[in-house]
C-alpha cells in the first residue's frame, strides 16, 4: 500500500505539471481560440489537423527511446550516464535529418494534410516538433530521477510562455497597430491568426529547450553502439505502437476532412467542430497522462519485487475508480463546461460522452499493456496497436460517410475497447497480473448507470440548469459513497481477553 501511495503522490505531482499545461490550454487557450475562430471553423479544423500531425511526428522522431531509456536506466547492469548519452545522441542526429526533410517537402506535405498554401504551417511544426523531441530524453531523465518539481516548473513555463505570446500576437500587437503605436498592419490580417498561434507555440518550445540545455551540455558525449542496438531492438516495436496509437487517437480529425460527404470547406468545418468537442473529452486524459508519467518509471523500478504484480492489479482498479469519477464529473457539469468552446462549435457536444468512455478504455489499455514493456515483449504492443488501426480505418471508412463526425467517435470507442480487451487477455497469457476485473467492470457500469439516471432525470426537469446541477452533484456524491463503502476495509474484531 505504501508503494501505491507513493505512485499516487508522484501521479499528483506529475499531474500538476500536466494539468497546468493542459488546464491553461483547455481552460484558456482552447476556449479563446474557439471564440477567435468562431467565425471560421474551417481554420480551427486546420489547427486540429496540424496538431495531430505534430503528435504523429513526435512519435516517429522519439522512436520509443523514452521507454527504452527507462528500461535500461533501471537495469543496474548498465551505466546510467552511458544510457543517457547514447539516447540523447541518437535522438539529436535523427531529429536534425528528419526535420530537414520535412522542411524540404513542406509543400507536398501541406497539400496532403490540408492545402498547398499551408506549407508555412508545416515548416513551423517541423521546428516545434524538433525542439520538443530534443527535450524528450531530458524530461524522461527528470522523471527517472524522481524530480517532478523541476518537471512541473519547466512545463509551467512552457504554458505561460505560449499564453503570453498568443495574447501579444493576437491582442496586444493588433491593439497597438489600431492605436497607431505600431506600424505592422500584418497583425490586423485575420488570415494570419493561425500563423501567429503556431509562432507562439514555437517560442514556448524554444524556451523549454533552452531551460533543459544546461543539463544536456553536462552530458559526456559517449555513444555505446552495443547498448544502442539493444535499446533499438527494444524500442522499435514501440514506434509501431506509437504511430498506431496516434492514428487511433488523432487520425479522425483528418479522416473527417476527407471522408465526409460535403465540400472540402464544409468538411474542414466538421473537423473543427469535432476537434473542439474532442478537446473537452480529452480532459479525462489529464489524469491518464499524469498516471503514465508517474507509472512508467514506477513500474520498472519495482518490477523485481515479490508483490509487484499484485500492486499493478490494485493500481488498475484505482485508475478505474478515478477514471469513472472523471467521466461523471465532466458529463454532470457539461452544461457549464460547454462554455469553454465557442457557440458555433457546441453542436458537437453530443459526441463527448462517447469519446469520454473511449478515453477511459484507452487509459485501461495503458494499464493492461505495461506487461509487454516489463516482459521485453514490445512486439505484442505493436500487434495490438495495428489491430486498433485496422478497426479505426475500417469503421471510420464506413461510419463517417453514414453518420458524419459522430461516426468517428463510435470508431474511437470500438478501437480502444478492442485494445483494452486485447491488452488484458494477452497479458494474462504471457505475464499474468491479478486485476480485479469484476470490480473494475462494476465501477464502469456504475458510472454508466448514474449517467443514464442523470439523463432520465434531466428530461423530467425539462433540462433546467440549477435543478440539473443539484441532482448531478448528488449522483456524483452517490458514486463516491458507493466506492467508499465498497473499498473500505473491515475493521478487525478485537479478541476477548
Amino acid at each position: 500500500m505504501s508503494l501505491i501511495k507513493k505512485l499516487a503522490g508522484e501521479t499528483a505531482l506529475y499531474g500538476l505539471g500536466n494539468i497546468l499545461n493542459r488546464v491553461l490550454n483547455y481552460l484558456i487557450v482552447t476556449p479563446y481560440l474557439t471564440y477567435v475562430f468562431n467565425d471560421d471553423q474551417g481554420e480551427y479544423g486546420i489547427h486540429g489537423i496540424m496538431y495531430a500531425f505534430a503528435a504523429l511526428l513526435m512519435v516517429i522522431l522519439t522512436y520509443g527511446l523514452e521507454t527504452a531509456f527507462f528500461r535500461f536506466a533501471s537495469d543496474k547492469t548498465y551505466n546510467l550516464a552511458s544510457v543517457l548519452s547514447t539516447a540523447v545522441l541518437s535522438i539529436f542526429s535523427t531529429t536534425l535529418i528528419f526535420v530537414g526533410l520535412i522542411v524540404y517537402f513542406a509543400v507536398p506535405l501541406a497539400d496532403f494534410l490540408t492545402r498547398p498554401e499551408d506549407w508555412s504551417y508545416v515548416v513551423l511544426f517541423a521546428c516545434i516538433v524538433g525542439l520538443d523531441v530534443l527535450a524528450a530524453i531530458p524530461f524522461a531523465h527528470l522523471r527517472h530521477q524522481n524530480r517532478p518539481v523541476r518537471f512541473v516548473a519547466i512545463k509551467a513555463v512552457n504554458v505561460v510562455t505560449n499564453g503570453i505570446f498568443i495574447v501579444l500576437l493576437l491582442e496586444i500587437f493588433p491593439w497597438a497597430v489600431q492605436k497607431g503605436w505600431l506600424d505592422m498592419p500584418v497583425f490586423l490580417d485575420k488570415s494570419q491568426r493561425l500563423y501567429f498561434v503556431f509562432i507562439a507555440n514555437l517560442a514556448a518550445s524554444a524556451l523549454t529547450f533552452g531551460m533543459l540545455s544546461p543539463a544536456l551540455l553536462r552530458i559526456q558525449p559517449v555513444f555505446d553502439i552495443a547498448l544502442w542496438k539493444k535499446m533499438m531492438h527494444y524500442a522499435l516495436p514501440l514506434v509501431v505502437v506509437g504511430i498506431a496509437g496516434m492514428i487511433n487517437q488523432l487520425a479522425d480529425r483528418y479522416l473527417i476532412s476527407r471522408w465526409m460527404p460535403g465540400t472540402p470547406e464544409e468538411n474542414l468545418v466538421s473537423s473543427g467542430i469535432y476537434s473542439a468537442a474532442a478537446r473537452i473529452a480529452v480532459l479525462l486524459n489529464l489524469f491518464t497522462q499524469a498516471f503514465r508519467y508517474a507509472a512508467e518509471p514506477f513500474f520498472f523500478r519495482h518490477a523485481a519485487e515479490d508483490d509487484s504484480r499484485e500492486i499493478y492489479g490494485q493500481v488498475g482498479k484505482i485508475f478505474t475508480i478515478v477514471g469513472g469519477l472523471t467521466f461523471l464529473g465532466i458529463l454532470f457539469y457539461l452544461d457549464l463546461i460547454q462554455y469553454l468552446i465557442g457557440s458555433n462549435f457546441r453542436e458537437g457536444l453530443r459526441i463527448v460522452p462517447i469519446l469520454l468512455m473511449a478515453y477511459l478504455l484507452l487509459g485501461l489499455y495503458f494499464n493492461f499493456s505495461i506487461w509487454y514493456k516489463l516482459a521485453d515483449f514490445t512486439m505484442a504492443g505493436a500487434i495490438i496497436a495495428l489491430g486498433g488501426v485496422v478497426i479505426t480505418l475500417l469503421m471510420n471508412a464506413y461510419l463517417i460517410p453514414q453518420m458524419g463526425y459522430e461516426g468517428a467517435a463510435w470508431s474511437a470507442l470500438a478501437c480502444f475497447g478492442f485494445m483494452a480487451i486485447a491488452g488484458y487477455l494477452s497479458g494474462q497469457w504471457f505475464y499474468p497480473i491479478a486485476y480485479p476485473v469484476a470490480r473494475m467492470l462494476a465501477y464502469i457500469g456504475l458510472s454508466l448507470g448514474l449517467y443514464g439516471i442523470s439523463l432520465w432525470l434531466r428530461q423530467k426537469m425539462d433540462a433546467q440548469l440549477l435543478p440539473v446541477l443539484v441532482v448531478n452533484t448528488a449522483l456524483l456524491l452517490l458514486y463516491l459513497t458507493i466506492v467508499f463503502f465498497a473499498e473500505r476495509k473491515p475493521k478487525l474484531k478485537r479478541e476477548n481477553s
